[in-house]
């Protein structure tokens, strides 16, 4: 199955989940948020027709009062209302007045007049002075023949409780309301699946197209033929330019076996540690031991990623042979975008950077350059520098050259390594104990500095510690 079609099904079908996942619970929120609005409604005309029929309940007439009345042609009249398209031409709620005891004294339907309704959770709870609603099936066997009554009480004068007014209303009302709105959901929902198809469609052409194109231009290389870059955008150009440059540094370097038999020497240690492990987890044992070996497994990987990044980094730097358009770089500007770039590695170290230049010092170079090897130089410095140190970053005038000086307090260079910290892959045990770098960083310095007709070194200082230099011309 080719990527693009991969990508359009794995879209469609996290989009047609969550989308499903969204309408399904708009829709199961539809019916109790109406039903919650119509249960509000009967609260306050429940409360209402209470206080009207007050008067008629505690003077006894309350079956044949003037509210009995007024309740009674509530069936005859005509609201001529029509709701959101919905015709309304007659009131469908009945209301009942129980006294005191619970028994029915009124009943608009006029069907239960005299019967004990004390059970019954709308009347019961409201005659002692709680919120009192129920839900009942009128027919068994019709499920959906379900119908609200909410109660509010009839108070006497001095407040006491001596009846409950009940106001009933079927939910089926309000099915025509739910199912319209279930339906519009459903309906946008099934909209906004099309058109997502269509987007990820088109996003799946798009990246189908481009990767492609880059397959096809890598194939040829691969295969030795003259091929030209194609045209891509976004992501897809970046990536293209990044295989043209690789395809640039990489043809004709007749040193390419030499790294890569440097690189297979070093990374049998670290892959060594990866299969002991690997090995080790497949038998039983402790938690605290699994945990370890695993550790050690992501450390030599993450080891083994930097190496070749950097083996990379040093590969392009050593096949310029100069630097095609250098400019005048101001150092203090170099320091100051150098400290942006380490300052997350020296805030987990809890270690501070103090920088000291004169502002007219400038050198000639490319900053991208410089400014990573000035960054692996305030690295090192910070590897072998205790918790909560300091490094100091300072630039100098030496007759025709600027002076870049990198200091740190940390044990120093043994001496039988002075002359061999440039190397590639060489690199010193560090004092907490952590694993050792790459051993590249710093013959990336060096190849770096020689590109740019200047030296680095790196020595103890006088006072402790060590002091890394790099010397370029300064810019004319």
């Amino acid at each position: 199955m080719r990527i693009g079609l991969r990508i359009l099904l794995g879209t469609f079908v996290i989009v047609a989940l969550a989308g499903l996942i969204v309408a399904r619970v708009f829709v199961a929120q539809v019916k109790p948020g109406v039903r919650q609005s119509q249960e509000d409604t009967l609260v306050d005309m429940a409360n209402v027709l209470a206080e009207l029929a007050t008067d008629d309940l505690l003077a006894g007439r309350i079956a044949d009062g003037r509210f009995a009345e007024r309740v009674r042609g509530l069936r005859a009249r005509d609201p001529g209302a029509e709701i959101w398209g919905f015709p309304k031409r007659a009131s469908n709620y009945r209301v009942y007045v129980t006294d005191g005891r619970g028994i029915v004294v009124f009943d608009s339907s006029g069907r239960d007049v005299g019967r004990d309704y004390s059970r019954w959770n709308d009347v019961h709870r409201t005659l002692r002075g709680e919120y009192g609603a129920r839900s009942t099936v009128e027919d068994p066997a019709d499920p959906e023949s379900t119908v609200m009554h909410v109660a509010a009480p009839i108070r006497d004068d001095q407040g006491r409780i001596v009846g409950a007014l009940t106001v009933a209303k079927p939910n089926r009302a309000i099915a025509p309301f739910i199912a319209r709105s279930q339906g519009i959901v459903w309906r946008w929902g099934g909209v906004l699946l099309v058109i997502a198809l269509l987007v990820g469609v088109l996003a799946a052409t798009r990246l189908s197209r481009q990767l492609g194109a880059l397959r096809r231009y890598a194939q040829a290389v691969t295969a030795g033929e003259r091929a030209s870059l194609p045209q891509t955008a976004g992501e897809f150009a970046e990536l293209g330019a990044a295989l043209e440059t690789m395809r640039t540094k990489l043809e004709g370097k007749q040193y390419v076996e030499r790294y890569v038999q440097d690189l297979t020497h070093e990374m049998k240690s670290p892959l060594a540690a990866i299969r002991a492990s690997a090995e080790l987890l497949e038998q039983p044992m402790a938690d605290a031991d699994r945990t370890q070996f695993a550790h050690t497994i992501l450390a030599q990987s993450e080891r083994l990623s930097r190496m070749v990044e950097r083996l990379l980094a040093l590969a392009a730097v050593e096949h310029r042979q100069r630097l095609d358009a250098p400019q005048r770089i101001v150092v203090a500007e170099l320091f100051e975008r150098v400290a942006t770039d380490v300052r997350p590695r020296l805030e987990t170290a809890a270690q501070t950077l103090s920088m000291q230049v004169d502002d007219e010092l400038a050198v000639s170079g490319d900053v991208f350059l410089l400014q990573q090897a000035l960054a692996n130089l305030i690295e090192n410095a910070s590897a072998f520098s205790p918790r909560g140190g300091r490094i100091e970053l300072h630039a100098h005038r030496d007759g025709d050259r600027v002076c870049i000086a990198v200091r740190d307090h940390g044990p120093g260079v043994p001496d039988y390594a002075r002359d061999r910290v440039f190397e590639r892959f060489y690199s010193l045990p560090r004092p907490d104990g952590s694993h050792r770098s790459s051993g590249l960083g710093l013959n990336f310095v060096a190849a770096v500095a020689d590109l740019h007709g200047g030296s680095a070194q790196l020595d103890n200082h006088p006072d402790g510690g060590a002091i890394a230099m790099l010397r370029l011309p300064m810019a004319g």
